[in-house]
């Protein structure tokens, strides 16, 4: 509280980016798919602003593990791990392609506790874009802080904020899948056009050194948009709503199942999509409306 009794204002960052037909071309490629496909489009795919607001933090400001963090500083609680919980986005409108966009983002909640894994925080940071003044999406993402990892399973481990559903979605048949195996390159291609300089997506030594990870750790934001594609294909829609959850890291050099099935009972239009490690593991879950 302040001398006059009132709370400080949350933290808040103001970033202008442009949907550049650049950016259509290289989130294009990254997907194995032939830009001049999308040459006609007026706006971008929903889900391809992940390409927009690259962080540009001095190379100084970078923390250790070379994250540069959510486009606002997260807060120093001691918990030099960090990784993406979950993102859940709603689209209220599209992206032009060539028009400026405006993202406001904020700290939204800081949640600490201590489970079977160590003491951890779960900070909600929540963005909207805006284009002409006019918001096309709202964006809440909970990030992960964590202690220093001490042993493999220490980082393979699940947080508790990602516990797995008590209806695990490998238990239910697929409408429609996909496998694929992660390399080195289409990590290194999304952590270009992402600018993403966290080391346990490309500097091997550093991920299993030093945070006890098996291999190189396949992006959070990769396997969703993996997911979001396959979903998009299937219900052979744009999304009103797209939400995940991670919640067991995926590696590098090891097979990645994707899956999708459309769900009865709920919403209209409303996808299940889920990834599975090579053991049939949920790594990740998510819900296409």
């Amino acid at each position: 509280m302040s001398a006059t009794g009132t709370a400080p204002a949350p933290p808040e960052a103001w970033t202008d980016d442009i949907a550049t037909p650049g950016l259509l071309r290289r989130m294009a490629a990254l997907l194995d798919r032939d830009w001049r496909t999308y040459a006609r489009r007026t706006v971008i795919p929903r889900g391809w602003h992940v390409g927009l607001f690259p962080a540009a933090l001095p190379q100084s400001d970078l923390r250790p593990d070379g994250y540069a963090g959510p486009g606002i500083a997260l807060p120093d609680l001691g918990l030099p791990r960090v990784m993406l919980g979950g993102r859940r986005a709603a689209y209220a409108g599209d992206i032009p392609l060539g028009a400026t966009v405006r993202r406001h983002t904020t700290i939204e909640r800081v949640a600490e506790r201590t489970g079977r894994s160590g003491r951890i925080a779960v900070v909600t940071v929540c963005s909207t874009l805006a284009v002409d003044g006019e918001t096309v999406v709202t964006e809440h993402e909970d990030y992960v802080l964590r202690e220093a990892a001490t042993t493999a399973s220490d980082a393979a481990a699940p947080a508790p904020a990602q516990a797995p559903p008590q209806a695990p979605p490998q238990t239910l048949p697929a409408r429609i899948a996909r496998t694929l195996t992660p390399d080195e390159t289409l990590l290194f291609r999304f952590c270009a056009v992402t600018y993403n300089a966290h080391r346990i997506h490309y500097d091997a030594r550093y991920a299993t050194g030093r945070e006890g990870y098996p291999a190189l750790v396949v992006n959070g934001p990769l396997t969703a948009l993996l997911a979001l594609e396959l979903a998009r294909e299937a219900a052979g829609r744009e999304p009103a709503a797209f939400g995940y959850r991670l919640m067991h890291p995926l590696f590098c050099g090891r097979p990645m199942h994707l899956k999708a099935r459309e769900e009865v009972g709920e919403e209209p239009g409303t996808w299940r999509v889920w990834a599975e490690d090579e053991a049939g593991r949920v790594a990740l879950e998510a819900s296409f409306r």
